[in-house]
């Protein structure tokens, strides 16, 4: 727990950003409860304006791109933006030792949150979730930091490119049994084999296939079946599984290169944002591509997907680094920086104070009722408003006393 102030402008030294943590206090402020918002306001009013805005507040279900979507690699790509700066101060301290020292114990504490999490102990380890949201972020960190201690930025762009590369021909060349793995299609095997049995029926699979990108039919997920211990989120796989760590480094690492780009002093602010939105909307354009061939798909992390993701991230760091850094226009980013200075803390303590529940609590019952009675809907607008609001006044309270997790 640190007390010091966390955010500076760029003219202060290059030890943080006030964009950066706007910018992710706008990626957090979603799952904070905005997206509820988005879609009460759908249910009362369903028109083309509500129904693009909710579709787009929602996860594809397999392939394809929507705003949702970048939720999360937008938050590995911060994560990469922001280990540049504070390894950076690091190194400049206590050398790459102290660093990498750094490096691990922040790996292992994000990690043990993230098994917290989803039930920490209470369950047997056939039932412990091992992977998912915070242990990827751990994931990538740890091999991104790593990284961006031993290389410069062409050894790092190369690795970003390796990694991308490399796991398309994992995915487009290994072979697997030609099954797959999703629960419907399970059950139609089970009805014809006579067994339930998941294992066994997919050692009876005798056909195989490659370069196939189906929901339950690729390497990635493939992989998880055989190989991940515990408990996976979607039954026999985890779209925070073992393969498709590997392109999250590589998001990470594609933050880490535009850290270095806005930590350069010898490039003015106005050409490090033209810089990042020409490289944004390459990746983008390169990513839709690419998934031409290698679809973009965020359960498998396609390297498409790292690459329009990234892409879109850099855009938006682009837009928070002119607004904020360049055009020096603060007072908007007020919200988005007390979330963004407690991005874990706010995310954990939606998981356990559940922001919502407390809000109806406040304003359910009754007062719910009376509000639907007048226009449908509305007392269930009231609650997630409510949920979000709090949540934006628990981080301001934590802001204004200077309570900051660092890990």
């Amino acid at each position: 727990m640190q007390t010091n102030p966390p955010a500076t402008s760029s003219t202060s030294g290059p030890t943080r950003l006030m964009s950066l943590d706007a910018l992710r206090g706008f990626d957090m402020f979603w799952i904070l409860g905005a997206d509820s918002i988005v879609h009460a306001l759908q249910q009362m009013s369903r028109n083309p304006a509500t129904n693009f805005l909710a579709d787009q507040l929602t996860h594809k279900d397999w392939q394809g791109f929507a705003f949702y979507d970048l939720i999360f690699p937008l938050f590995v790509f911060i994560m990469g933006v922001s280990l540049v700066f504070s390894l950076s101060r690091e190194r400049e301290q206590h050398g790459n030792a102290g660093a990498l020292k750094r490096i691990f114990r922040r790996f292992f504490l994000l990690y043990a949150l993230g098994i917290f999490y989803y039930g920490g102990f209470a369950n047997s380890f056939e039932q412990m979730r091992l992977v998912g949201v915070l242990p990827r972020i751990a994931t990538a960190y740890l091999f991104a930091a790593i990284l961006f201690t031993c290389f410069k930025a062409r050894g790092l762009a190369i690795a970003c490119v390796t990694l991308l590369l490399g796991y398309w021909a994992l995915m487009a060349n290994i072979p697997i049994r030609d099954i797959d793995l999703d629960k419907e299609p399970l059950a139609v095997l089970a009805a014809q084999h006579g067994t339930t049995n998941a294992h066994e029926l997919y050692l009876r699979t005798t056909n195989y296939v490659s370069g196939v990108y189906d929901s339950g039919r690729n390497v990635a997920n493939h992989f998880d079946f055989l190989y991940l211990p515990g408990r996976k989120h979607d039954g026999n796989y985890d779209p925070e599984g073992l393969l498709s760590s590997i392109p999250a480094v590589a998001t990470a690492l594609l933050g880490v290169l535009c850290g270095l780009l806005l930590r350069n002093p010898g490039i003015a602010d106005a050409q490090k944002v033209r810089m990042l939105a020409l490289g944004g909307v390459a990746a983008v354009a390169l990513g839709w591509l690419w998934g031409i061939q290698f679809p973009v798909i965020k359960k498998i992390w396609t390297s498409s997907y790292a690459l329009v993701a990234g892409g879109y991230s850099a855009l938006l760091l682009a837009l928070f680094y002119w607004l904020v850094e360049v055009r020096q226009l603060r007072r908007w980013t007020t919200p988005f920086v007390w979330i963004g200075t407690n991005a874990i803390t706010v995310y954990l303590a939606n998981n356990l104070l559940d922001f919502d529940r407390v809000a109806n609590r406040l304003f359910g019952g009754e007062i719910k009722s009376a509000l639907n009675g007048a226009l449908p809907g509305l007392g269930e607008l009231l609650i997630v408003a409510g949920g979000l609001s709090l949540g934006i006044l628990f981080c301001g309270w934590l802001y204004r006393r200077k309570i900051f997790l660092r890990l």
